[in-house]
């Protein structure tokens, strides 16, 4: 029996990357997937190789910006699966190193409504649907960004501290209600968020001086088998905690 039999679960961010494997998981442990990304041809291709492997995945191609996208998405796992356990809050945006003389409006902006709007949509719409069940939980992805001030650009490190602080204070104020939401920091992680092009070039020599330091870049399915713990009955008595998944880099 899996860690998750009998679980609906649904993952934002999800068509690479640590949402991708996370979906992959979660599946594998038995829930059923709703997973909701951008681009429908890699959610096709996420939920052709969840099904070929015996699970259940319906995918909503959507944006985390956009309410009537989070509304749909949180519907289709209660009309499909008949309710909503787990809400993984993956989805991110990178802000290219940029410090705050560099910064504009539009990418404050871009990055704040993704990283930080975005999850705070899903707590919203999703709390309902599993006040009705009893309880859920909720993962959130962060950051070491979340926790320092240098491991990225302005915006980005804004909005991580933000969501952790969001995903804390959903943590108290439901925990009577069996909610819990947890959050997970990784460090260095092998995704496409690290994709370098347009960096700013006095931004990252600033950060790359703390880079240097890590000890080892962390794989997407190591992130993923954190979040399965965290969203399993296993970690029933852990509520608000930032679990951090960096391979030490943040005790330097």
């Amino acid at each position: 029996m899996g860690r998750l039999e009998n679980k609906v679960a649904l993952v934002t961010g999800a068509s690479s990357g640590m949402g991708n494997n996370i979906a992959k998981l979660f599946a594998k442990e038995g829930a059923s997937v709703v997973v909701i990304a951008r681009r429908k041809e890699k959610l096709a291709d996420l939920v052709a190789q969840i099904e070929a492997d015996g699970g259940k995945a319906i995918a909503v191609t959507g944006d985390v910006t956009s309410e009537a996208d989070v509304q749909l998405a949180v519907k289709t796992a209660v009309q499909e699966f008949g309710k909503l356990d787990i809400v993984v809050n993956n989805a991110g945006l990178m802000d290219k190193m940029k410090p705050v003389d560099e910064l504009d409006d539009d990418l404050w902006n871009a990055v704040l409504n993704v990283n930080l709007t975005g999850p705070m949509r899903f707590f919203r719409a999703a709390i309902p649907e599993m006040e009705k069940n009893g309880g859920g939980a909720f993962v959130t992805i962060s950051s070491l960004a979340g926790l320092n001030g240098a491991r990225a650009g302005a915006a980005y490190t804004a909005s991580k501290h933000g969501v952790l602080g969001l995903a804390k204070n959903v943590a108290y104020i439901y925990a009577d209600k069996k909610i819990r939401s947890n959050v997970i920091a990784p460090g260095g992680v092998n995704t496409e968020i690290g994709d370098m092009t347009g960096w700013s070039e006095f931004g990252r020599a600033r950060c790359m001086m703390g880079m240097r330091t890590m000890p080892r870049m962390g794989e997407p399915e190591e992130v993923a088998q954190l979040a399965l713990f965290l969203a399993s009955d296993e970690a029933s008595l852990i509520n608000g905690a930032v679990v951090t998944a960096d391979a030490g880099w943040g005790c330097y």
